[in-house]
């Protein structure tokens, strides 16, 4: 098994399809740069997401949005050309184009009653260290 983790821009809207016997697959490719200067190039990836997780996850994939995948590195063929695929075991959002899922949702709280981010008051010389 060969497992690979990339992160990289959405190259378009993620499509959600079914198998024969109903299961669900969200398709969708992701961009990577590699190398720099004139020696730069993109590599293209077919990412497959399968399960429910694919069904809850396809609002969310939009062209040009970031993400970093990890899932097992496999290559096809079609016409003489060779394809990089990964079988998506991962996925993390980045931000970007595609719709913020945590929108509208309450921010958790830390020990002292304010939001994440939030230091705490001098009263408590040697709290726990935040980071920002």
């Amino acid at each position: 098994m060969k497992t690979l983790t990339i992160a990289g821009n959405v190259g378009k809207d993620a499509v959600l399809r079914r198998t024969q016997q109903g299961d669900p697959v969200l398709g969708f490719p992701v961009a990577v740069d590699d190398g720099f200067g004139d020696a730069k190039r993109t590599l293209w990836f077919d990412c497959s997401v399968w399960g429910k997780r694919a069904e809850k996850l396809e609002p969310y994939v939009k062209k040009g949005g970031k993400v970093c995948v990890s899932g097992d590195l496999s290559t096809r063929e079609h016409e003489g050309k060779t394809y990089l695929t990964i079988r998506v075991s991962e996925v993390t959002l980045q931000g970007g184009g595609q719709a913020d899922p945590l929108a509208g949702r309450q921010q958790p709280r830390d020990d002292f009653g304010g939001g994440r981010g939030e230091l705490p008051g001098d009263e408590i010389p040697f709290g726990p260290e935040t980071r920002v």
